[in-house]
C-alpha cells in the first residue's frame, strides 16, 4: 500500500515539474519580448534575457509613431473579423449540405474541399498578384479578404463538416415534424450546437487574417491601409533596426488576439476533437 502510495506521488512530483517546465517553455518568449519593449538597441543585442538597465517607456509612443500602431491594428482587426464572419457564414451552410443530405455528387465536392488544404498557399501567389493587377485590386481589403476566406474555406469545411456529421440525425427528422425547413433547420438548431467548432474555427482564422504577411506585403502598398504584419517592416531600415519600439509593437498587437482567445479557448479542444476524430 505504501509502495503504490510512493509512485502515486512520484508521478505527481513528475507531472508537476513537466507542468512547470511547459509553462515556462511557454511564457518565456512573451516575458521576453515584454522586457525588451523597455530596453534600448545596445542593451537588447547584449542581454536579451536580462532585465532592462534603464526602463525605456519611449518605446512605445515611438512604435506608435514608426509603424501608425493604431491604425494598423485596426486594419488588421477589420480584416480578421470580416474574414471569420464571411469564412463562418460561406462554410456552416456547405458543410450542413455535405453532411446532411444524400445527394450522390456531395462527395466528390467535399474531396474536391479537401484538395484544397494540399495546395501549398504560396504557390499560388505570382497567379494572385497578376490577379489582382488585371483587377485592379491592388490595396483592395475585399479582394484581401477573399483571398483569406478562399485559404480558410477547406479547414473549415472539414471541421465544420465532421462535426455536424458527428450529430444525432434524430435532430433532423423531429425539426421537420415541426414544420422546420432547411434555413430555419440551419440557423435555429445546428448553428447553437455547432457553437463549439464555430469558436475554434474563429480563432483559427482570426488568427491567420489578424497577422497574415506575404499577400498583404503584395497587395496592400498603400501605408495608410497596412496591417499589422506589414507594418512591422517599418522597423527596419537599410542599416539599422529599432528593436525596442518593434517589441513594444508586437505586445501592443498581441492584446486583440490574446483577448479573442481569452474569451474563445475553452471552446478549441472541444471543438478540434469534436470535430476531427467524430467525423
Amino acid at each position: 500500500m505504501n509502495k503504490k502510495v510512493g509512485s502515486d506521488k512520484l508521478k505527481k512530483g513528475i507531472l508537476y515539474i513537466v507542468a512547470v517546465l511547459l509553462a515556462a517553455i511557454t511564457f518565456l518568449p512573451l516575458i521576453i519580448t515584454l522586457l525588451s519593449s523597455f530596453k534600448t538597441n545596445e542593451d537588447i543585442l547584449l542581454g536579451m534575457f536580462s532585465l532592462p538597465k534603464k526602463w525605456v517607456f519611449n518605446n512605445y509612443p515611438s512604435a506608435v509613431e514608426t509603424a501608425n500602431a493604431i491604425r494598423s491594428i485596426g486594419n488588421s482587426l477589420f480584416v480578421a473579423v470580416a474574414t471569420l464572419i464571411a469564412t463562418v457564414i460561406i462554410a456552416l451552410p456547405a458543410a450542413y449540405v455535405l453532411a446532411r443530405k444524400p445527394y450522390k455528387y456531395l462527395k466528390g465536392v467535399y474531396f474536391l474541399f479537401m484538395a484544397g488544404v494540399m495546395v501549398p498557399v504560396h504557390s499560388t501567389l505570382v497567379s494572385i498578384s497578376k490577379i489582382s493587377s488585371s483587377f485592379g485590386a491592388r490595396n483592395s481589403y475585399f479582394f484581401l479578404i477573399l483571398i483569406y476566406v478562399a485559404f480558410n474555406l477547406s479547414q473549415a469545411i472539414f471541421l465544420f463538416t465532421g462535426y455536424i456529421g458527428s450529430l444525432d440525425r434524430g435532430l433532423d427528422e423531429a425539426a421537420k415534424i415541426d414544420g422546420c425547413g432547411d434555413g430555419r433547420m440551419l440557423i435555429s438548431i445546428m448553428a447553437p450546437i455547432c457553437k463549439p467548432i464555430i469558436a475554434t474555427e474563429a480563432i483559427l482564422v482570426f488568427i491567420y487574417g489578424y497577422s497574415e504577411l506575404i499577400f498583404s506585403l503584395i497587395l496592400i502598398s498603400d501605408s495608410s491601409k497596412y496591417t499589422v504584419s506589414r507594418a512591422m517592416l517599418n522597423f527596419t531600415s537599410n542599416y539599422t533596426t529599432s528593436y525596442g519600439p518593434q517589441f513594444a509593437f508586437v505586445i501592443m498587437s498581441m492584446i486583440p488576439m490574446l483577448i479573442i482567445y481569452l474569451l474563445l479557448h475553452e471552446k478549441v479542444e472541444s471543438g478540434i476533437l469534436a470535430g476531427a476524430i467524430k467525423g
